[in-house]
């Protein structure tokens, strides 16, 4: 019984490395942002906090360095400092090193648009629907929402 169990151990493990193997191919490229999600984990509201419109660009390379952009749709330049620090609310961004596992990738932040993720790693479940990806994070409290606890599903096209 136990080798059997072992063996079979086996198997879904080998199977969930191939699917991470597939998705670490999938997600490599130059991606241009659609939308960016907020989903409230207290109400349930989803809103697009970013704008309808927001920009941004993500690049993940085969040898593993990840960088995501981030802005909100209509940024005045800003010229004063309560506008620079409405700015730095209407963004994020961040790059390290990232890995593929469990159907996740997971970045290791070495710079980021928040200081309080660097060093740390940042998670997100991942899925493709032909080349457009899927990106959301489990609940966290978001800087830019007053800390209060969002899901954020962020969906990117496969630049051509």
């Amino acid at each position: 019984m136990r080798t059997l169990l072992t063996a079979i151990m086996m198997i879904a493990a080998s199977a969930a490395h191939a699917d991470d193997d597939a998705l670490r191919k999938q997600v490599v490229g130059l991606w241009t942002l659609v939308s960016v999600i907020y989903e409230d984990q207290e109400t349930k509201e989803r809103s697009p906090v970013l704008g309808e419109k927001p920009r941004g660009r993500q690049i993940a390379t085969a040898d593993g360095r990840w960088l995501a952009l981030v802005t909100a749709e209509g940024r005045p330049v800003p010229k004063t400092d309560e506008q620079r620090a409405q700015a730095l609310r209407t963004m994020i961004s961040y790059s390290g090193q990232y890995r593929v596992e469990n159907g996740r990738v997971i970045t290791k932040v070495e710079i980021a648009w928040n200081e309080a993720w660097v060093g740390g790693e940042q998670i997100r479940f991942i899925r493709f629907e032909g080349d457009r990806l899927f990106i959301e994070s489990p609940p966290m409290p978001h800087p830019n929402v007053n800390d209060k606890v969002v899901k954020v599903v962020v969906i990117w096209d496969r630049e051509k």
